[in-house]
């Protein structure tokens, strides 16, 4: 299970705080066993400094707090504070990032469930694709869905999420496909062979909804894979 520790502090020495997290940074390097750290300055009491730490586990934020960098930073930090800082140590309940959500929605929907009109509601009305392989680089959201069905009605692709990475508004998918080539596609007619590949896209979310998004897939090795020798 997760873990989270909430160190809340009151200083007058916010730079002295930044000095000594960025000093623990690097004395902790290859050794540390937190994977996040923030640190907020509450708006209206600028003295009020909150640093909230993940760890993947409580047993590994033990592993951390017994560092020797770790145990004298902290009494530093102790020193350049007013008082005392306390902690709460948290088992995380739930953790959604929620633009994940959506993301793995389009994803099950309009790709695997061949649901291509779902992109509406997933989809902000001005979303934007982008793609080296299309003639014009970029397209809206109903060339995006036309653009779909054709592609599945010749490959009929089945998409494996392999990971998805969530910084801020982005999102960014690494993912594999597999089908079988079974309609015209690029000039070509249907071969009725299978293959497989691999892919990434990153998708810019606002809103709870997807209003932009970037592709890159290897459709030179499905053309390889089907004996067209490239698109």
């Amino acid at each position: 299970m997760t873990f989270v520790q909430v160190i809340d502090c009151r200083t007058g020495s916010v730079g002295e705080l930044n000095r000594l997290m960025d000093e623990w940074v690097r004395a902790t390097e290859g050794k540390r066993t937190a994977t996040h750290s923030i640190v907020g300055q509450d708006r209206t009491d600028s003295a009020h400094v909150v640093e909230i730490v993940e760890f993947p586990s409580h047993e590994e934020a033990v592993k951390n707090a017994r560092l020797p960098e770790t145990d004298r930073i902290f009494r530093e930090l102790v020193a350049a504070c007013d008082e005392a800082p306390t902690i709460t140590d948290l088992d995380v309940l739930r953790d959604e990032q929620l633009n994940k959500i959506v993301v793995r929605a389009f994803f099950e929907e309009v790709a695997n469930n061949r649901n291509f009109d779902a992109a509406d509601a997933l989809c902000l009305p001005d979303y934007r694709e982008h793609d080296p392989s299309l003639p014009s680089g970029e397209i809206g959201l109903e060339e995006s869905k036309a653009a779909n069905r054709e592609l599945h009605a010749a490959l009929e692709p089945v998409v494996t999420i392999e990971s998805l990475i969530e910084e801020g508004e982005l999102v960014s998918a690494r993912y594999s496909f597999k089908g079988r080539h079974v309609g015209a596609l690029w000039g070509m007619e249907p071969t009725g062979r299978e293959f497989s590949a691999t892919g990434q896209a990153t998708f810019r979310c606002q809103g709870g909804r997807i209003a932009e998004s970037w592709w890159n897939n290897d459709y030179l090795g499905v053309a390889r894979q089907l004996g067209l020798g490239g698109r």
